[in-house]
């Protein structure tokens, strides 16, 4: 077996989220080390007490947390298992340079806490929103978003889905057009405080290429591809790659399909809430095998299906 890491982006966050990994001693302390450093309540975000997990800055340090403490769970139990390449759905990139030894845990939710408030801020300046677009006509749809100044496409997820963005007046106009073209099999608006990956949240990529200038990165210990380059990180090159992920399209499906021709993986695991991953990458290659670890639940039958790898 060789293994791709896939780790859970924007969006896939839901109230209750790892509560049931707190029994956990390790996991447990990764959460409540993450809640110091980033100054937040993690465990009430997780639970979405009086709706946390609806703002954007909540969401981001909240999920990545999660992920990386269910991979560092993994790296005790199945020491040996055979990783080949890591890639995560934008804010996933963090986890994935998190569980590759790339920056710590610590500075990784700093960041991450600071890269929340920005897209915040931009969100709450212009009212935005995404939709999904499934099994499109790629230039169908590249057509009518050229015709609207604010509306792009954000995500390239998978062969069978793109995600267009924009402000949200354009975007319904946008959507109701596709639909009239017959340019997918189905066009569904998304409930997203903004659109990201459109150059709406250059403010916050501006910010970030401050905050980012003096943030040391060491090379990832196990490959991880980037949504923006679609290819490995390397070093020297991550922080500038990271700002600008902010405000351009991702391209998750070719990621997967870089780590089945480079790295030579025939298995997935997806790491978060959800299988919307583990979908795409079937959508991608149909032969890759694909588990998902959501739940507690989900990590014990895991663990025990591998313990070859302990």
């Amino acid at each position: 077996m060789k293994l791709g890491l896939l780790f859970s982006g924007q969006g896939a966050q839901k109230p209750g989220m790892g509560l049931d990994f707190l029994s956990d001693p390790l996991f447990e302390s990764i959460i409540s080390e993450g809640s110091s450093v980033t100054d937040l309540d993690l465990k009430k975000i997780m639970a979405s007490e009086d709706g946390k997990l609806k703002e954007t800055k909540n969401v981001q340090p909240a999920l990545v947390a999660v992920s990386y403490g269910i991979y560092r769970m993994l790296s005790r139990d199945l020491p040996k298992l055979p990783v080949a390449a890591m890639a995560g759905l934008s804010l996933g990139e963090y986890a994935a340079l998190m569980a590759s030894n790339s920056l710590s845990a610590g500075q990784g939710l700093q960041l991450l806490t600071d890269r929340g408030r920005y897209m915040q801020t931009d969100a709450d300046q212009t009212a935005s929103s995404m939709a999904a677009v499934l099994n499109p006509d790629v230039k169908k749809v590249n057509d009518v978003c050229d015709k609207y100044p604010h509306v792009w496409i954000a995500n390239y997820n998978s062969p069978a889905q793109l995600v267009i963005g924009g402000v949200t007046d354009e975007l319904k106009e946008a959507v109701a057009e596709l639909k009239e073209q017959s340019a997918a099999k189905r066009v569904v608006v998304l409930r997203v405080s903004g659109a990201f990956h459109t150059p709406l949240f250059n403010g916050a990529r501006q910010k970030m290429h401050a905050r980012l200038a003096n943030q040391p990165f060491r090379q990832p210990a196990i490959p991880v591809i980037s949504n923006t380059t679609v290819s490995e990180f390397q070093d020297d090159k991550i922080a500038s790659i990271m700002e600008r992920q902010l405000a351009v399209p991702t391209h998750f499906g070719d990621d997967v399909a870089y780590m089945v021709e480079h790295q030579g993986i025939d298995s997935t695991l997806e790491i978060g809430p959800g299988k919307t991953l583990s979908r795409f990458a079937k959508q991608v290659n149909p032969r890759l095998k694909r588990s998902n670890i959501a739940t507690m639940k989900d990590y014990a039958e895991f663990v025990k299906e591998n313990q070859q790898w302990s």
